[in-house]
């Protein structure tokens, strides 16, 4: 019902009457006044006239289920959402959700974790209504050779919302890091649920620091509030448009093989043209970055002209 009445109020500029509400909503005063004191303890700011009625000036600054459902106006992106004020981890929500059924588009929200994780095991910051904190359900009918390029699609995705919403250019570290000035800003995790040629589900988890102030953040590590002249970003409008450039990108991919995925990540990247060095299957590998292969494997010149393709592990840019 509360999201019934935001609904009404979102889409009246004005006041509009506790009895237009009561009436299209079938409820009484009584119960209208009730709800509308929910949605003020949530932290909506509504304000009540006599002879005017309600009238919404503002909306908390939450990722909502029904915030980010209105106007989405996605095809199956975030059809089904689960928002959680505080999760272990929205990875191990979502793997569970799949495992179950859950269908393509589920999409799992906390405003913060406890035990929030990126790459290679490490730990990912996730302070409670900073960031964003999503992991998203997929279900691929692409070869599994190319389901490394899930996690560059999600990569070009973000920064495309962000160029969208913010006008902030943002780029890619490969395989799945965001970062801006030289500072890391986000980063992907793709897990799945996969047999030799079949692939069950997967999960894409997103991690993007947003209006984390800067003392606030780990070494190398910046938001979009820094990187925004320390302006507060409406995190709802800026999730809504990840969601929405993850299902263009996504229906991409599917449709048009890797190449058109891989031609917007190269624009994004600052990998490419580098030395790099990685270290993978307790190997270290040095060389020059030059390109992507169709799967999404970094290609590396080593200095003896031999060219690896790396799928995995942890890069260092050298210079």
């Amino acid at each position: 019902m509360q999201e019934k009445i935001i609904d009404l109020l979102k889409r009246k500029q004005d006041y509009i009457s506790g009895d237009q509400i009561s009436q299209k909503l079938g409820i009484s005063r009584q119960a209208l006044w009730k709800h509308i004191q929910q949605l003020k303890d949530t932290g909506y700011d509504i304000v009540a006239v006599p002879h005017l009625g309600y009238k919404l000036v503002s909306c908390p600054d939450r990722l909502f289920t029904f915030e980010v459902s209105h106007g989405l106006n996605t095809k199956f992106i975030a059809k089904r959402i689960y928002y959680f004020d505080n999760l272990a981890s929205t990875m191990d929500n979502a793997l569970q959700l799949g495992l179950n059924s859950a269908p393509e588009g589920t999409l799992v929200l906390a405003e913060g974790q406890a035990r929030g994780r990126g790459r290679l095991g490490r730990d990912w910051f996730s302070p409670r209504y900073k960031g964003i904190y999503l992991s998203l359900i997929l279900r691929p009918k692409i070869p599994v050779e190319l389901n490394p390029l899930l996690t560059l699609m999600a990569a070009v995705s973000v920064c495309e919302a962000i160029k969208e919403i913010l006008g902030l250019s943002v780029q890619i570290k490969w395989p799945n890091d965001i970062f801006m000035q030289n500072k890391k800003l986000g980063g992907i995790l793709t897990e799945l649920n996969a047999e030799m040629d079949i692939t069950r589900f997967v999960v894409i988890g997103i991690g993007l620091n947003v209006n984390n102030e800067k003392k606030a953040l780990p070494a190398l590590a910046t938001s979009l509030k820094e990187q925004n002249a320390h302006q507060q970003i409406d995190r709802v409008s800026l999730l809504k448009e990840i969601l929405r450039q993850i299902e263009l990108n996504y229906l991409l991919l599917q449709n048009q093989s890797s190449h058109s995925i891989i031609d917007k990540w190269r624009r994004y990247n600052i990998t490419l043209g580098r030395r790099v060095r990685i270290v993978f299957q307790n190997k270290q590998l040095e060389g020059e970055a030059f390109d992507i292969d169709t799967d999404g494997g970094l290609l590396v010149r080593t200095d003896s002209g031999l060219i690896q393709k790396i799928t995995g592990g942890d890069l260092v840019h050298c210079r």
